[in-house]
């Protein structure tokens, strides 16, 4: 049976490998994604402290993670090469970030499992889309969140400058 629970402190020792196996899956795609150790614990630390990270687990067993950014995302105040699907709705939508899936989970219906939920919440808040970003070379990423309704709107830069392929799904 999958859960999903917000994230505690305790939970950070646990999590840290599905980031270290996500940036291996990542590094043979041949990708820079996430190769210079973010996400770190300092952020997902901040992601607990901000109650916005998540645990997902299968028979009580950690297997992915996942943040939920519900109060905006300001690298996607700027969309370059297209137009995000509600235009430039700030406040109506949530943000999925920082997805991992252990390696032996993957396959069991987790990604679903994390869009339904993240789905569902942001319904409940009266938001009318999801968005999320990933590199363009992640292949992996891109074919689950097409899977999965998202539309590919246009581009997005990093605070740190570094370019994004930016989705979004309408509710």
């Amino acid at each position: 049976m999958i859960e999903i629970r917000k994230t505690e402190a305790r939970d950070l020792e646990a999590l840290m490998p599905l980031f270290d196996e996500a940036r291996g899956t990542i590094a043979q795609l041949g990708i820079d994604q996430w190769q210079n150790g973010y996400p770190n614990r300092a952020v997902i630390l901040a992601d607990i402290e901000r109650s916005q990270s998540y645990c997902v687990l299968i028979d009580g067993e950690i297997c992915g993670t996942f943040a939920l950014i519900t109060d905006g995302e300001p690298t996607y105040n700027e969309i370059f090469d297209g137009e995000w699907l509600t235009g430039d709705s700030r406040d109506q939508y949530f943000a999925i970030h920082r997805v991992a899936i252990s390696v032996k989970c993957r396959g069991k219906g987790v990604s679903t499992e994390i869009i339904n939920y993240c789905a569902d919440k942001a319904k409940k808040a009266n938001k009318t889309s999801l968005r999320i970003d990933t590199h363009r070379g992640n292949v992996v990423m891109r074919k689950m969140l097409e899977k999965h309704g998202f539309i590919h709107c246009g581009t997005i830069y990093l605070e740190s400058g570094d370019e994004r392929v930016a989705y979004e799904k309408i509710l």
